[in-house]
């Protein structure tokens, strides 16, 4: 009997032929293709999230990237893409039907993309190919941790990505600034206020996807108080004249790095959503450890 196909879903590998930061991959989250850029090949994050899956104890020592490689990545990955060549691969060949279509270039990977103290032009070089390949339809996605969103990188960046389809997907995974630090452990010490406030600035100015990751911590699911904390920081935003487009419920779907963490079940989940709907009023996505 021959052995089952790979789900092209739970393949996130960050290697692509020789390609130093591009690694296309089929996402749950964008319903398609996601070119993924991961411009932290030295995993430098100012996080250590007890449920990330990234091993820091082996960290490389550069860290600049090489924006002229960056462009040649892009462009053949587009180009696999958008002509259907990619979806030959053994990779992605059993890839859904409804799933072959590119949604976006992703500034994702080992670490906190906006970290890099050229952001903004790695942003830009993302936006040039995207019109040398004739895709205005693809988004440019920002996945980011919420700590730099004040930086000067990433106002700079801020314009490029509204003139080309961009989305910020900003984390928030607390609503007391005590579960904050125990979860996210960000270094130095970033107040939650600080996540709040930056997501807040950049949301008056365009719409933003909360990503929330949500599981069991020694056993135990949020409890109810953390919960309605959370809606709190949500409604805070809302109330500074943000703008949340989504908020992304998940919980863990790899292995995390701390033994102390496994995921909710549906049911779970499914009341933490309903409640977030309840007290503050946003648009809620499920996606469970399976999904």
């Amino acid at each position: 009997m021959d052995a089952p196909e790979a789900d092209p879903v739970l393949d996130h590998r960050r290697q692509w032929r020789s390609c130093r930061y591009v690694y296309p991959v089929v996402s749950r989250r964008a319903r398609g293709l996601s070119v993924g850029v991961n411009v932290n090949l030295d995993k430098a994050c100012n996080f250590a999230c007890l449920y990330c899956q990234i091993d820091r104890s082996a960290r490389r020592k550069d860290h600049a990237v090489d924006l002229d490689v960056l462009e040649r990545e892009l462009l053949l990955a587009l180009d696999e893409a958008l002509s259907g060549r990619l979806w030959d691969e053994d990779r992605f060949a059993s890839t859904a039907a409804a799933l072959r279509r590119v949604n976006d270039i992703a500034f994702s990977g080992d670490g906190e993309p906006t970290c890099l103290d050229n952001f903004d032009r790695a942003v830009a070089v993302a936006a040039d190919a995207r019109r040398q390949k004739n895709a205005p339809d693809v988004k440019i996605v920002v996945i980011t941790n919420s700590t730099r969103l004040d930086s000067d990188p990433f106002a700079r960046a801020l314009p490029i990505l509204a003139a080309n389809n961009g989305e910020i997907w900003a984390k928030l995974d607390a609503g007391t600034d005590a579960f904050f630090q125990r979860v996210n452990r960000p270094h130095p010490v970033i107040p939650l206020d600080r996540i709040v406030s930056n997501i807040a600035r950049v949301a008056r100015e365009q719409p933003v996807v909360i990503q929330s990751l949500f599981f069991r911590l020694d056993g135990s699911p949020p409890p109810p108080a953390e919960i309605d904390a959370y809606c709190d920081r949500l409604n805070d935003i809302l109330a500074a004249g943000g703008k949340v487009r989504l908020v992304q419920a998940h919980t863990v779907a790899r292995a995390p790095a701390s033994p102390s963490v496994t995921s909710l079940g549906e049911a779970e989940l499914d009341r933490i959503a309903d409640r977030i709907r309840t007290r503050a009023a946003v648009r809620v996505e499920t996606f469970y450890s399976h999904s």
